[in-house]
């Protein structure tokens, strides 16, 4: 199946939330926790999504942090930074990655996920 999630004036939150839920295939008939569904999602607008100013600047534990496996090598990150790196696909992929089970089925399902701006 195919889903299509349009994220024109829509929070992060509740796009990638609804993402996961199709992802894993929560909204089919044939709904199994070890089967990868074949749903495939399309995000589009991402560019429109609603966030604040304030979401944007950050503040206590509003960063995107990630871990370079050396000494002192812990980067973090504003949502605003983050978005002028890489791009609203990265803010919906990171977003929908944290809300979908920690298991081996994970990177199966996000190669079934597509943001477009």
């Amino acid at each position: 199946m195919k889903y299509t999630i349009d994220a024109a004036d829509k929070k992060i939150g509740r796009i990638a939330s609804e993402a996961a839920s199709c992802l894993m295939g929560k909204k089919t008939v044939s709904f199994a926790k070890n089967n990868v569904a074949d749903a495939q999602v399309l995000i589009v607008n991402a560019k429109r999504a609603y966030i604040t100013a304030k979401k944007k600047q950050g503040g206590v534990g509003d960063d995107y942090v990630r871990y370079t496996g050396h000494r002192g090598g812990l980067k973090s990150e504003t949502l605003g930074e983050l978005i002028n790196r890489r791009g609203m696909e990265e803010v919906f992929a990171l977003a929908v990655y944290n809300m979908l089970p920690d298991n081996k089925l994970r990177k199966l399902r996000m190669k079934n996920l597509i943001v477009k701006e």
